[in-house]
């Protein structure tokens, strides 16, 4: 019988499936390499991010689950998930998180046609203007805000056939938008699950100073710009991550598994 959604059983399986999915990069050579075969897709190509967030929404929902593990490259985000595979006994590999790590991509796609489907106005005008005069220069940028039917980005996607889309749409919308782009677009493209990038790009969120970030405490800065949006998902959402984390791991151990890579 198929376990119910909401069961123990049923949510570490998930969790099971999506450690064993993850990409750990240990070396900034070996960072640099996974740039270098992001640059150039040889077919559609989704890369997501996976963090505390992200496992426990897919704890609690099956389809943003399936739409998060059916991405190509999943990359470890966040102290949280470096926690956890600790928890496993795993090395946790660099943090690759997309704030840092999508204007790496941008760079790679200067001179290329980029799409940015997310945020709103002004913030995407914004962005777009940053693309094309900083982060990417020579690309052409289009752009739409993060509210439209899926059918309007592949309407947008088949028309304008960006090289490098990026979704800023948050979890889990973008997940299951990206999903549907693979499947839709016929050529070549690198499609990136982006979160609040485009609004760090347009401006309206500013990122936490350098030592904030190197004492691993971005979230906390964030939570105290945004308290309201972001309360269930830090407030709530962490403790509630690290007792998962502490019962799948003791269960994972257990069962001979914690050491898998």
């Amino acid at each position: 019988m198929k376990p119910h959604p909401h069961t123990a059983g049923d949510w570490q399986s998930r969790w099971r499936e999506l450690v064993q999915s993850v990409v750990r990069v240990r070396t900034g050579r070996g960072e640099q390499q996974l740039l270098e075969s992001l640059a150039h897709p040889a077919e559609p190509t989704v890369v997501a991010f996976v963090n505390a967030h992200a496992m426990n929404s897919a704890a609690v929902s099956r389809n943003f689950f399936e739409a998060l593990l059916s991405a190509d490259i999943l990359l470890r985000d966040g102290i949280g998930m470096a926690i956890l595979l600790r928890l496993l006994h795993q090395v946790p590999g660099r943090n690759l998180n997309g704030t840092d790590l999508i204007p790496q991509i941008l760079k790679l796609y200067a001179g290329r046609p980029i799409a940015l489907f997310g945020t709103q106005e002004p913030y995407l005008r914004r962005a777009r203007h940053r693309v094309m005069n900083k982060l990417a220069p020579g690309s052409c940028c289009m752009t739409t805000h993060g509210f439209c039917e899926v059918e309007d980005y592949i309407r947008l996607a088949a028309t304008h056939k960006p090289s490098l889309i990026v979704l800023g749409m948050g979890m889990p919308r973008q997940e299951e938008v990206a999903r549907v782009l693979r499947a839709a677009v016929g050529y070549p493209c690198l499609i990136v699950c982006g979160g609040a990038i485009i609004d760090f790009i347009g401006g309206r969120t500013s990122r936490a100073p350098a030592w904030i970030r190197t004492a691993r405490l971005e979230w906390l800065y964030r939570l105290a710009l945004e308290p309201k949006r972001l309360f269930r998902r830090y407030v709530i959402g962490n403790p509630l991550f690290l007792v998962r984390a502490v019962s799948f791991a003791a269960t994972s151990i257990r069962q001979g598994e914690g050491a898998a890579t």
